[in-house]
């Protein structure tokens, strides 16, 4: 029986940490080769039209400068939509930058400038002069809620279940209810890593594509289909990714113009996009949540209601899961929901992180704060009260839940007992403090598509595994190293971990919390693989020790394999069958049978303490407690971290983060750090994170449920409703800045 006692559940610092302090971990625009060439993209200045013309004489005159590509002189391209469509793209036509003269966007690319230095390309794109068709726009959400459509076709996965029992009369009759909208403006992903991408076309005509991508497989092969090339002249490298957040799960265009520039002149070529261009990429987009709640005179629920819209581009339709969760979170047995889409003259939003968990639930736990006023009830007993213990929505059970325990530690850290219940009833000198509460939950998705993983143990007894999986910041190099190490009974130091190219085991993109339940029991499941290839080798061989041996009378531990009173070093074993290495491949699959059955969510539960200017309106979120139920926790190190960032990028979304739009231009106008808020150190100031035991045999074979997305979940509804409790205004439109503080009339 293999020894699995040691490093799952420790908090193990991070193995590609010291790479990334000193500057050893390279990232897509840091790849450097001899006749490297540097674009830099032109940016349309209208926001829907077409280009009349485009003059790059004065442009091409700069010193430095080759090459300048337009729609007029690109080289050729896929003609169908169905080329340009990547592994996680929504339904509708993808944009396909300097394809033809139609404008979508404001923003969009509409030429390449290519040079010998960065220098070069990026004066010469001032001198870029278009000339355009322009028609009239719609860039204002309230303008076009009017024209709220259901999308004809459904990403996969995201559809409100159909309606149960009787809401509208439930609603109609019950003692109790509430009734109102909550807004939340579009976020743009800012992550610290600006896109970029560099080309490298080698000697044989490959293209080796260095990518910030969360998917180097999904990028490869959508430049493989655009361009029309076969996989082998296409390797896409990303080892390191400076951040994502759901912003890099698709193709960006600086990947896609870079191939352009690489393919059109034969040379490497590296495009980097600037902090104002990240702007006209992707967003969360603004999300408008209707919501009736009921309840009879004990506070449980009679009816719920939850609708939403949200916006999309022109070209896509892009959707997000908004309204199930007010389905699955409480009991409930009348339950309406429903999700439509309107069209705006933007970029395509993007999945960012817990892509409408993070606006459906701030909406659900803001009207579950309001409904427990309107009862004179404590917010948390209502949650109690109002307990599900299975899925309502598929109707299925939950491999784990604990959600109450979340409740109970979380309140009890916090010292939510001593709440007073009465808004304005807590103050100190002059700030109003106020206490509020919210749950949180989030998919603990299994990959739907195979997960592939490589284990390769050398004649040194070093171990290397290897899947062409991503590691966004997320810790992903890390769990793998301590499954691995645990697994084979190896200390730390006797692994390594290759991911991020297209080359390796096919793994998903990485996103929606999926990475590490997937990748994790794939490394798992190599590593058991490659035990059974041990032994079978070692019992092979003349005056075996093993022979005679079954394999579940073996233990792998401290680098031997050891039966009884036993133990041969691995690297005895390897020079005794003469092999450099030893490898093997598994592939895991999500457990079809199991999942008709059950479902699995990870869970929390968000305490938040304000204090509130009474004069000046300024909200300072003075603590945080997040209870996180999520399986087995392989990282507290790591998994802290994960839980932390995402409550900091909470409070960006409750209080700081908004896209200001000249609709008169379509044209964001705070594209870049100093008027586009994001949380600075002074604005967070006490973050703790409880990790609640939750042990599930069902969720998949390590147990683990992801932490990437659960963390943010709820989190900016407890604020919302601290700061109810300290001022007495309800804050339903995000972000709540101190002129709602000061005048809103909630």
């Amino acid at each position: 029986m293999a020894d699995t006692s040691g490093f799952i559940g420790k908090p193990v610092i991070r193995v590609d940490g010291v790479a990334k302090v000193t500057g050893a971990a390279r990232y897509a625009a840091e790849y450097h080769t001899e006749d490297l060439l540097h674009a830099v993209a032109v940016s349309a200045t209208i926001t829907r039209g077409k280009i009349l013309s485009i003059d790059t004489e004065a442009a091409l005159a700069v010193p430095g400068v080759v090459h300048i590509l337009t729609h007029e002189n690109r080289p050729d391209t896929a003609r169908w939509d169905l080329s340009y469509r990547d592994m996680v793209g929504p339904p509708g036509h993808p944009l396909r930058p300097l394809y033809d003269e139609h404008i979508h966007h404001n923003g969009q690319p509409i030429a390449l400038v290519i040079a010998e230095t960065f220098e070069a390309a990026r004066d010469a794109t001032v001198l870029v002069n278009a000339q355009y068709d322009v028609e009239a726009h719609l860039t204002d959400f309230a303008v076009a809620r009017a024209s709220a459509y259901d999308p004809p076709k459904r990403r996969m996965g995201i559809k409100p279940p159909q309606p149960r029992g009787d809401p509208q009369t439930a609603f109609a009759t019950a003692l109790v209810k509430i009734e109102a909208e909550y807004h939340l403006a579009a976020e743009i992903h800012n992550p610290m890593e600006m896109f970029a991408a560099t080309v490298i076309l080698d000697a044989d005509g490959v293209f080796n594509v260095y990518d910030k991508t969360q998917g180097a497989l999904n990028v490869q092969f959508y430049l493989t289909q655009v361009f029309k090339l076969p996989a082998k002249k296409v390797r896409v490298i990303a080892p390191y990714v400076g951040g994502a957040f759901g912003s890099a799960l698709r193709p960006q265009p600086s990947v896609y113009l870079a191939m352009l520039a690489a393919k059109a002149l034969k040379r490497s070529v590296r495009v980097t996009l600037s902090r104002a261009q990240m702007f006209d990429l992707s967003c969360r987009p603004e999300t408008l949540n209707h919501i009736k709640l009921s309840a009879d005179s004990t506070g449980k629920l009679t009816s719920i209601h939850h609708h939403a819209i949200g916006h999309t581009s022109a070209y896509e339709d892009h959707q997000e899961t908004v309204v199930n969760w007010s389905g699955l979170l409480y009991q409930c047995a009348n339950v309406d929901m429903g999700y439509k889409l309107i069209k705006l003259d933007t970029m395509s939003p993007g999945d960012m992180r817990a892509p409408g968990a993070a606006v459906g639930v701030f909406a659900l736990e803001s009207a579950m704060d309001e409904l427990a006023y309107a009862l004179d009830i404590d917010p948390l007993d209502l949650r109690r009260i109002n307990y599900a213990d299975h899925d309502q929505n598929d109707d299925k059970v939950f491999t784990s839940k604990a959600l109450r325990d979340c409740y109970d530690q979380g309140a009890n850290a916090f010292g939510w007992a001593k709440r007073s219940s009465a808004p304005r009833s807590m103050r100190e000198d002059r700030d109003l403090i106020g206490w509020g509460v919210a749950g949180g939950v989030w998919d603990a998705p299994y990959s739907p598509v195979p997960t592939r993983a490589r284990a390769e143990l050398s004649h040194t007894g070093h171990l290397t595994i290897i899947s062409g999986a991503a590691d966004i910041g997320t810790g992903t190099y890390t769990i793998a190293t301590q499954i691995a190490a645990e697994t084979m009974g190896l200390p730390i130091e006797a692994v390594t971990v290759r991911l991020g190219d297209s080359k390796d085991p096919f793994a998903a993109p990485e996103g929606g919390s999926m990475m590490a339940a997937s990748v994790g029991s794939a490394v798992q499941a190599a590593c058991q693989k490659l035990q059974k290839a041990l032994f079978k080798a070692a019992r092979d061989l003349p005056d075996t020790p093993f022979k005679g041996r079954k394999f579940k009378e073996v233990a792998f531990r401290d680098g031997q394999m050891i039966a009884g009173d036993v133990a041969v070093p691995f690297t005895d074993i390897m020079t005794a069958v003469e092999r450099e290495t030893l490898g093997v491949t598994a592939t895991v699959l999500s457990n079809y049978l199991s999942t008709q059955k059950y479902i699995s969510y990870a869970h929390t539960a968000v305490f938040a303490e304000v204090r509130v200017d009474e004069d000046l309106g300024v909200v300072r979120v003075t603590r945080l407690v997040n209870a996180v139920a999520a399986g087995r926790i392989l990282n507290p190190r790591t998994a802290r971290s994960q839980i932390t960032g995402a409550m900091v990028m909470a409070i960006g979304q409750a209080l700081h983060e908004e896209t200001l739009t000249d609709h008169r231009l379509g044209r964001i106008m705070n594209h870049n750090f100093a008027e586009y808020h994001i949380p600075a150190h002074a604005d967070v100031i006490d973050l703790d994170v409880i990790f609640v035991d939750e042990a599930d045999t069902r969720v998949n074979p390590i147990g683990a449920k992801g932490l990437g997305e659960i963390g943010i979940v709820g989190t900016a509804a407890a604020i919302a409703n601290a700061i109810f409790h300290a001022t007495g205004r309800r804050m339903r439109d995000l972000p709540i800045t101190l002129d709602k503080v000061l005048y809103s009339d909630g």
